[in-house]
């Protein structure tokens, strides 16, 4: 990668993408060309699960992104309560129940990224958060719900910490940007000793 060339991230989040930008990184999103339901059904049968599918998944994003020449960033996160993985909620009753499962608790955001060239991964990372979210009634699991509307359905665990979110939580450490999807410093350091960036 040298420097002044964009970087393309192979996501459809608007989020890791805003990140890059501020930061900024030259960068191009793409979809990345993977079913990433079937792909972590297709981990998990391998046994690969937990803080273990953040970075797998970050690496099928990437190589799954044909730009010859070209850097392909993939990013992915998981949400861990102990050893139980949060999907995004499928529906409100899904996110209310994963509210209600995560309020009073503390729960671990793993974030991964990797960097392909060519179909081959030349670097990655991984990351993470630790977030405790307080005690939650079901009426204002309910009122939440009902003023974060599709919001709720975006990422598992039902919640935006830069949005409405963050009031659900008590205590939250880590990077912000581990905490929205990417491990954000740790990527920087590498692109400015790649030259992409400036020193």
């Amino acid at each position: 990668m040298t420097g002044g060339e964009t970087l393309v991230l192979a996501s459809s989040s608007p989020t890791r993408a805003r990140l890059l930008r501020d930061a900024g990184v030259p960068v191009e999103a793409v979809r990345p060309e993977i079913d990433e339901e079937a792909a972590k059904r297709a981990l998990r049968a391998d046994g690969i699960d937990g803080a273990a599918l953040a970075p797998r998944l970050a690496e099928a994003k990437a190589r799954s992104v044909r730009a010859p020449g070209r850097p392909v960033l993939g990013a992915d996160q998981v949400l861990l309560l102990g050893s139980r993985v949060f999907d995004k909620p499928a529906g409100r009753d899904e996110a209310a129940a994963q509210l209600a499962a995560l309020a009073g608790r503390t729960h671990r955001l793993v974030s991964a990224a990797v960097i392909a060239e060519d179909g081959a991964a030349v670097w990655s990372e991984t990351d993470e958060a630790r977030l405790t979210m307080r005690t939650l009634t079901p009426r204002f699991i309910g009122a939440y719900l009902d003023r974060v509307g599709g919001d709720a359905f975006a990422g598992p665990g039902a919640y935006r910490v830069e949005g409405l979110g963050i009031q659900l939580f008590e205590r939250i450490e880590g990077a912000h940007a581990t905490i929205l999807g990417l491990p954000l410093l740790p990527l920087l350091a590498y692109l400015r000793r790649r030259g992409a960036i400036a020193e």
